[in-house]
């Protein structure tokens, strides 16, 4: 199996978490589950040898995991500048720019205390991972992407604009 095969199916797996994190309306839960994609994804830009994402992925994990259990400001800035500094050290030009900012949107995003803040930053943050993922040739990460902000629109009607159209 290549590499690239095994990355495809890593991304397929890691779907799955991606389209459950946001049909839950328990902050925590949504970053639970953003922590188990986020091992895969990160996983899948080390096959496809993509470092600057591999890395900013590898902090993703770890700042879900964090987010699980604070929203503390001072560690949103924390994982922004870790970002950064990554960025800067594995630079590979435009992709590299466009990783950080989709990092550092659903970084904002998942320091927020309101799911809906959470959701609306990943949707900013997803729709430049989807350019990102296109542009590197990662099919299957281009419909991850898409079912991720599918999914979150999904649970955004759900919760926040279906009871106003029921009004």
């Amino acid at each position: 199996m290549t590499p690239f095969v095994l990355s495809q199916i890593l991304v397929a797996i890691a779907i799955c978490f991606d389209l459950a994190s946001f049909q839950f309306k328990d902050r925590q839960k949504i970053v639970i589950c953003l922590f188990f994609a986020g091992i895969l994804i990160s996983s899948h830009f080390v096959l496809l040898e993509q470092w600057t994402a591999a890395t900013l992925m590898g902090i993703a994990t770890v700042r879900y995991l964090v987010s699980a259990f604070t929203t503390s400001a001072k560690l949103k800035y924390v994982f922004c500048t870790a970002a950064m500094i990554s960025s800067v050290v594995t630079y590979a030009g435009l992709i590299s720019v466009i990783s950080f900012f989709a990092s550092t949107f659903q970084t904002i995003g998942a320091f927020e205390k309101d799911d809906r803040r959470l959701r609306e930053f990943m949707i900013v943050g997803t729709a430049l991972w989807l350019v990102h993922n296109f542009l590197i040739g990662s099919p299957t990460a281009v419909v991850m992407e898409v079912l991720f902000i599918s999914s979150n629109l999904i649970g955004y009607y759900r919760f926040y604009l279906q009871e106003k159209a029921a009004l």
